[in-house]
This record gives structure tokens, C-alpha cells and sequence, in this order.
């Protein structure tokens, strides 16, 4: 994929957001969680070669704690193996994929709190402060 195309594609990832990405997406934009920045559909290009690029696009993104987050409906349930490839990829980046299921943002505090404990950086941080601010 070339770099125009994905920027066209990540954009019509936005514009059709899931409900369930509105969901989480109002409760951590604007560095509202704990002040850390996410990124909707943020391509993570794991190979390239020469103007081609091998990509995923997380649903969410958050680059200071290299996680990415993916909600996860019924047709995650069909693909499984399709998921664990990609996982073991954004690992091998030192990614930290969290799935979440749709269902599950019907709790929305205790997702919110699944993500936060992951979080490698300590919010006492100087160096992460500095960045916040």
C-alpha cells in the first residue's frame, strides 16, 4: 500500500467509526486518560519495501505507551487466527495489544481502568509530565 493510499483509507476509518469506537473514543481523545495522547486508526507500518508498505491500523493507538487497543465484535470471532498473526507482529514491535470486546464497554470504568493498568510509565514521571504539558 502506498503512503497516499493509506492516509485515504485511515480517513475512511474514521469517518465510519464504529459505535463502539465512538464509545471508547469520547473517554480517552484529548488526552483525557491520564494524560495520555491516542490515536484513531494510526497506521503502524511493520514492513516496506521500496514504496510499498505492510501495515495494521489499531483501532486506537497510544505511541508513549506503545499500545495499541482493538474493539472486538462478532466478526473477531471468525478471524481468530487472522488476530494472533497480527498480534504476534505488533509484539515483535514492542506493541502491547489489548482487545476488547464490544460487550465490554458496557462497564465503561472498568475498561478505561484495564487500560490504564497497562501503562508502563509512571505519572509521578518528570519525563512524562514534560511531555503532557
Amino acid at each position: 500500500m502506498k503512503y497516499s493510499d493509506i492516509k485515504q483509507f485511515k480517513q475512511t476509518l474514521r469517518k465510519k467509526a464504529t459505535p463502539s469506537e465512538q464509545v471508547l473514543w469520547k473517554h480517552i481523545r484529548r488526552r483525557q486518560l491520564k494524560g495520555r495522547k491516542f490515536l484513531r486508526q494510526h497506521a503502524i507500518v511493520y514492513d516496506s519495501n521500496n514504496k510499498e508498505h505492510f501495515l495494521f491500523i489499531p483501532d486506537f493507538y497510544c505511541k508513549d505507551e506503545q499500545l495499541a487497543i482493538e474493539l472486538d465484535g462478532k466478526i473477531h470471532d471468525f478471524q481468530k487466527a487472522k488476530d494472533q498473526n497480527r498480534d504476534e507482529i505488533l509484539r515483535d514491535l514492542d506493541i502491547t495489544v489489548l482487545r476488547i470486546k464490544n460487550e465490554e464497554l458496557s462497564d465503561i470504568q472498568k475498561v478505561l481502568d484495564k487500560i490504564t493498568s497497562l501503562f508502563k510509565q509512571n505519572d509521578d514521571d518528570p519525563v512524562f509530565k514534560r511531555k503532557t504539558q
